[in-house]
């Protein structure tokens, strides 16, 4: 039977130091990125402690980043869905189920609360005074989860998604939730210019002006901003003397920055420089790279723009289909780098507002 224990509990129950630890956080991109405090928090209260992280295969490459997390463990739970009754499938369950088993655990923390990760909890090995922990029931996303934790602890719902994170790690090991925000990634924050001539996906003309990172692509068509809209800002960046870099990664992604790029462009053909740029598919690493050089990140409601936040870079984020109070860009209070959240659900930003903001940001924040 779990124990459950808020977290403005006066008496919490006390666990021994934990020496090794695995975080369970396995998507999506940005609620991945929504727990890299977590690692820093860990690291800062147990900095001799081994901390693993279980995360989706798609993502990998995001705890990676974070220089105290020692072992990544894939896990492919979107694409075994899809082929459940192939052999190949539930060898690779089974192989995953013996990397769980590889280190006995003295802390297992699911920050997810959802009944996947649970299920995922319960196939980790603990050490004999080790512990699952995870979300009280009335606090998980779904309630279930609670029912395969060791220990569950009440977080209250209406804090963004990072602290909320943050307060479940810090309940279950006993220390204050008080420190500073720290995604992280400050060792990527000072690349300087990207894209490289040692990169190998370098291969269209860039020159050497500041650039700004426009994140048009989302996975949903009603997070979408209009096209026009991103026209009119990349016109106004362009004046500044600001290239814009657009990422893209499926086809359907790659049409549409490539017909950003070209409208835009032909709209400043006058001009002896580019507005815009169409970037090749890259990586997740790549991408960070190419973030933290970057002097702006504007972005629809997506993993990569609070990505771009925890690199420290100034982001504006826009929000379309979803309303941004508990999930959208996020660096702390008071906040550790510029972040701008603009609009809501059935209620996009217009562009005039977007382009305020975004010369506001670009103005203030250091090159």
């Amino acid at each position: 039977m779990t124990r459950s224990t808020s977290i403005f509990s006066t008496s919490p129950p006390v666990a021994p130091a934990p020496r090794t630890i695995l975080l369970v956080k396995t998507s999506s991109l940005g609620d991945v990125v929504h727990n890299l405090p977590v690692a820093t928090d860990l690291h800062r209260q147990f900095p001799a402690a081994q901390i693993d992280w279980l995360v989706e295969e798609a993502f990998v490459d995001i705890p990676r980043l974070h220089p105290a997390v020692q072992r990544v463990i894939p896990v492919a739970i979107r694409r075994w869905r899809k082929a459940l009754l192939q052999p190949q499938t539930w060898r690779e369950i089974r192989a995953t189920r013996r990397q769980l088993q590889q280190s006995a655990y003295d802390l297992v923390l699911d920050t997810q609360g959802l009944l996947k990760s649970a299920l995922l909890v319960s196939q980790t090995l603990c050490s004999a005074t080790g512990r699952r922990c995870g979300h009280a029931a009335e606090s998980a996303r779904e309630p279930l989860a609670a029912r395969f934790y060791d220990a569950t602890y009440a977080i209250p719902k209406n804090v963004h998604a990072v602290e909320r994170n943050r307060w479940l790690a810090a309940a279950a090991c006993d220390y204050s939730p008080d420190l500073p925000l720290d995604y992280g990634l400050s060792s990527l924050s000072n690349v300087g210019t990207w894209p490289t001539t040692t990169n190998p996906h370098a291969a269209w003309p860039l020159d050497e002006r500041p650039y700004a990172v426009l994140l048009t692509a989302t996975s949903r068509d009603d997070k979408l901003w209009s096209e026009t809209a991103w026209l009119q800002l990349i016109a106004a960046l362009h004046a500044q003397g600001i290239h814009c870099l657009l990422p893209a990664g499926s086809a359907s992604e790659r049409e549409r920055a490539q017909r950003l790029v070209i409208q835009a462009n032909a709209a400043n053909a006058t001009n002896a420089s580019k507005a815009a740029t169409e970037l090749p598919p890259l990586s997740i690493r790549e991408l960070a790279q190419c973030c933290a050089g970057a002097r702006l990140v504007i972005g629809v409601d997506t993993g990569l723009t609070h990505l771009a936040v925890a690199l420290a870079r100034p982001t504006l984020a826009i929000y379309c289909a979803s309303n941004p109070q508990l999930t959208g860009v996020y660096s702390g209070e008071p906040a550790a780098s510029p972040v701008i959240n603009l609009g809501q659900q059935a209620a996009p930003p217009a562009a005039a507002e977007v382009i305020d903001h975004a010369l506001s940001l670009l103005h203030t924040a250091q090159p």
